[in-house]
C-alpha cells in the first residue's frame, strides 16, 4: 500500500526550539481572471527528533498525527545544507530513502 501522506519542501527559517523547526513553504498560484502569478508563503512548525536542521536548510516535511497544538508535520529529510560560516548551499547525498 503507498504512503499517501502529503509531502512539502521548504527552507528552515527557524531552528531556535528543541525538536522543531519553522518550515517556510512557498507556493505560486496564477489568478484564474487576471491570469496573474500570486506568490503566498506558508509556516508549517515540524518536529525534528535528532535536532539536526539548521536554519537555511532545505527540507522536505512529510504529515504526521499531531505532536502539539501547532505542529503536525515531522522532518523527512534534509536536502541542501546551508552553510551559514561560508553563506553558500551545499547537496546532501540521499541514501535511498
Amino acid at each position: 500500500m503507498p504512503n499517501k501522506r502529503r509531502r512539502l519542501i521548504g527552507r528552515v527559517s527557524s531552528a531556535k526550539m528543541n525538536k522543531t523547526i519553522v518550515v517556510k513553504v512557498d507556493v505560486a498560484k496564477r489568478h484564474p481572471l487576471y491570469d496573474k502569478v500570486l506568490r503566498r508563503t506558508r509556516k508549517y512548525y515540524a518536529h525534528d527528533e535528532l535536532n539536526q536542521a539548521q536554519e537555511g536548510d532545505l527540507v522536505q516535511i512529510v504529515e504526521s498525527r499531531p505532536l502539539s497544538r501547532l505542529k503536525r508535520w515531522a522532518l523527512e529529510r534534509i536536502l541542501e545544507r546551508a552553510n551559514a560560516a561560508q553563506g553558500t548551499v551545499s547537496a546532501v547525498e540521499d541514501k535511498g530513502t
